[in-house]
């Protein structure tokens, strides 16, 4: 796949990060398709929600970056099935956690965006 969807879907994944890390949902509604699926997929802990509900827990959250909370992240996989869709294989850590995400991202008129978010996450041990 071009080397531009990838540095395009690379930008993308800073913004989810940032977005994230600041509670921002005015950046994550740039990186989130309208369609939005969330999926906690974590032990004993399964959500299901749409985009908005999302953002509203976003809105309600303390940020991470406000208490100074360590933040670490990797994209470790992105693979493009053709020019319209792919998948994000994705690590980070905040609020004590350590999240492994799988995103299904989708190429619309406005850029990459993700699609779906499926992700489980382990309580940090240190």
């Amino acid at each position: 796949m071009t080397g531009s969807n990838e540095t395009e879907v690379r930008e993308l994944m800073k913004l989810y990060f940032d977005g994230l890390y600041h509670s921002n949902s005015t950046v994550l509604r740039s990186v989130f398709h309208t369609d939005l699926t969330y999926v906690n997929g974590t032990a004993d802990t399964y959500e299901h929600m749409g985009l908005e509900d999302y953002m509203a827990r976003i809105d309600a959250r303390t940020p991470p970056a406000s208490r100074g909370d360590a933040r670490e992240e990797i994209v470790e996989r992105i693979e493009f099935k053709g020019d319209r869709i792919g998948i994000v294989e994705a690590r980070m850590t905040m609020m004590g956690r350590n999240y492994q995400d799988l995103l299904t991202i989708i190429n619309t008129d406005e850029g990459w965006r993700v699609l779906t978010k499926v992700f489980s996450f382990v309580a940090r041990k240190d």
